[in-house]
C-alpha cells in the first residue's frame, strides 16, 4: 500500500490515474504568503515493489509563487546479491497537465540530482525556466527498481513569494557550420553534459568534441530538452551542433538526432502501449532522424523492444566496444540479410560514444558520413541513406569501393548495379589502424579476412567476387584477439555497399 503523509493541508486520497502505469496521490496545498516569504511543505511515502511506472504529487501552488524549489531523498536499504535496490527518479509537469505528450513537462532529472529549482529567468540543468503559475502542478515520481522492503521516500517542496525575474529569450546554435562541401564529416550524435546525468557542461563538451577532431554532435539528453538553448555558445564555424534527447523508456531508449530546437519527446510508455509510432512520427516531422540506442544493453529498461519498423537508423557500436555491441552487430547484419531476401528499404547503423563523465571519451567511436556539407539537413541525409562508417577515434579513415562491368562502381551506401554474374572488385583502403585485420562480410557470412595490416596501420584489401556470390558487402576493421578464435575487438566497420540489379 502506498502511503500519503503531507506536512501540510492536503487530501490524502490515493487513485490511478489511465493506465495502470500511473498513480497519482493527494495534492499538497499552500496558503499565499506575503511577497518575499518562503513557505515549504513535505510529503513522505513508502511505494511497495510492484509500483507503477510513474507516481505523481499534485502541488496547488497559489498566485505570486517566484520560484519552486523541491529536494527528496528516500532509502537504500541492503538487498541480497542478485536483487535490486532502490533507484527513485524525479522531474515536474507545470499547471498545464501530465497528460501524454508533455504540455506541461518543465523538466527531469532522473537519479542524477537530489533537488532542483526553477525561475522565470532560470532552472536547475534539466529543468525549463519560466514562469511559476498559479494552478496544479505535479512533482512525478519514476521508481526505476524498488527494493524488496519498499522505497520510503520523503519530498520538500518550497515556495518563494514575490515578483518573478525577467524570463531570458533562449539562444540556439546555428543550423550550419563552415564544412568542406561535399565531404567526410566526423561526429558524435549521443552524448551527455549537466543537463541529465552527464558531468560535463556543454562547453567541456566542445572543447573535447574538437579534439577528438569531430565536425558535429547532437544533444541527446535523458527526457529533457534544457540543453538545447546552451549549446549557441559552444558551436562554431568548425563545429556543428546538433539539438535532440535520448527518449528512455523502459523498454529501450531511442536518440532524437537533430530535431528543431526547443523539441521535447514524451518517454512515459512501454511497448505493450502501442504509443512509439506516434513520437517516432513527432520526431521526424521536428526534423529529426529516429535512432534507437545501444538496443542489446543489459542495464534496466535498455534493452530496445519497439521493432525497428519506425527507425531511421541503428546505433550498433556504444561507448568501449563490449559484448552487447558485438550482439548488436550481429543482429544489424542478420536485418541487413532480411532487407535483401525480402527486397525492402535497409537500416544503416552508426556508432557514438554516450559519453556522461570522466574519462569517457568523446568521439569514441564516432560515425563518419559523407555530406554535402557541414549542415543538419546534409549531415542527416548522409546518415539516413548510409554514406557511413564508424571508427574508434579520428587516426581511422577508410575508403570502400566497388567496381565492375563497364566502369561501373559504388560507395558505402550505394548499389553497384551489374548483372548477377559480373565480376567486381571490391577495394578498402586504410589508414590509422595498426596490426588491425581486415574482414569483408557479405550476406553469407566473413568471406575474406586480410593478414594483419603493417604497425603504421595503412593498407589496401582487395577480393573478387559477384552479386550471385555476395548480395552486399561491407568491411570491418578488428584488433588483434586476446586469444582464442573469436574475433578482436572493432577498430572502424562500415555500412554496406550492394551488388547487383534489384530484382535480382
Amino acid at each position: 500500500m502506498c502511503e500519503d503523509h503531507h506536512g501540510g493541508p492536503g487530501r490524502r486520497a490515493l487513485f490511478v490515474t489511465g493506465a495502470a502505469a500511473a498513480l497519482t496521490l493527494g495534492s499538497v496545498s499552500f496558503a499565499s504568503a506575503a511577497d518575499g516569504g518562503r513557505e515549504s511543505r513535505t510529503v513522505r511515502g513508502t511505494l511497495p515493489p510492484g509500483s507503477p511506472d510513474f507516481v505523481y504529487v499534485p502541488v496547488e501552488v497559489p498566485a505570486g509563487v517566484r520560484e519552486l524549489k523541491v529536494a527528496y531523498t528516500y532509502d537504500r536499504p541492503s538487498v541480497p546479491a542478485g536483487t535490486m535496490g532502490n533507484a527513485l527518479d524525479i522531474g515536474v509537469f507545470d499547471d498545464r497537465g501530465t497528460e501524454l505528450g508533455g504540455r506541461g513537462f518543465r523538466g527531469w532529472s532522473g537519479g542524477a540530482r537530489t533537488e532542483f529549482f526553477i525561475r522565470a529567468d532560470d532552472a536547475t540543468p534539466g529543468y525549463i525556466p519560466g514562469p511559476v503559475r498559479e494552478g496544479t502542478w505535479h512533482i512525478a515520481l519514476g521508481p526505476y527498481t524498488v527494493a524488496p522492503q519498499g522505497l520510503s521516500y520523503e519530498i520538500t517542496i518550497t515556495l518563494a513569494y514575490g515578483e518573478p525575474g525577467e524570463a531570458a529569450r533562449p539562444v540556439y546554435p546555428p543550423e550550419r557550420a563552415k564544412g568542406r562541401g561535399r565531404a567526410w564529416y566526423r561526429g558524435d550524435c549521443h552524448l551527455h553534459s549537466w543537463h541529465s546525468d552527464g558531468r560535463r557542461t556543454p562547453a567541456e563538451i566542445g572543447e573535447l568534441a574538437r579534439a577528438a577532431g569531430l565536425d558535429f554532435i547532437n544533444s541527446s539528453e535523458h527526457n529533457t530538452h534544457s540543453a538545447h538553448a546552451h549549446w549557441a555558445d559552444v558551436a562554431g564555424d568548425d563545429l556543428l551542433v546538433m539539438l535532440g534527447e535520448e527518449i528512455t523508456t523502459r523498454n529501450g531508449h531511442v536518440v532524437a538526432l537533430g530535431t528543431d530546437p526547443g523539441t521535447f519527446v514524451d518517454w512515459r510508455y512501454r511497448a505493450r502501449d502501442n504509443r512509439f509510432g506516434r513520437f517516432a512520427r513527432q520526431i521526424r516531422r521536428a526534423g529529426g532522424l529516429v535512432v534507437p540506442a545501444h538496443p542489446h544493453a543489459t542495464c534496466v529498461g535498455c534493452n530496445w523492444k519497439f521493432g525497428f519498423g519506425e527507425a531511421d537508423a541503428i546505433e550498433v557500436w556504444n561507448g568501449p566496444y563490449t559484448p552487447d555491441d558485438e550482439v548488436a552487430l550481429a543482429d544489424w547484419d542478420s536485418m541487413l540479410v532480411a532487407s535483401v531476401r525480402d527486397g525492402r528499404g535497409w537500416l544503416p547503423a552508426m556508432g557514438s560514444s554516450d559519453a556522461h563523465r570522466s574519462p569517457d571519451a568523446v568521439g569514441s567511436p564516432q560515425t563518419v558520413v559523407l555530406a554535402d556539407d557541414l549542415t543538419r539537413e546534409a549531415i542527416q541525409e548522409g546518415i539516413r541513406a548510409g554514406r557511413s562508417y564508424v571508427a574508434e577515434s579520428a587516426r581511422v579513415a577508410l575508403s570502400l569501393r566497388v567496381s565492375g562491368g563497364r566502369g561501373e562502381h559504388a560507395g558505402i551506401g550505394e548499389r553497384l548495379t551489374v548483372g548477377r554474374d559480373t565480376p567486381v572488385t571490391v577495394r578498402l583502403e586504410v589508414t590509422g589502424a595498426p596490426r588491425c585485420t581486415v574482414r569483408l562480410v557479405t550476406d553469407q557470412g566473413v568471406l575474406h579476412t586480410s593478414a594483419p595490416l603493417p604497425v603504421s596501420g595503412s593498407g589496401v584489401v582487395e577480393w573478387r567476387t559477384t552479386p550471385s556470390y555476395a548480395a552486399y558487402v561491407r568491411a570491418e576493421l578488428r584488433h588483434e584477439a586476446a586469444a582464442g578464435p573469436l574475433p578482436g575487438p572493432l577498430a572502424a566497420f562500415t555500412n554496406p555497399v550492394f551488388l547487383g540489379r534489384r530484382e535480382d
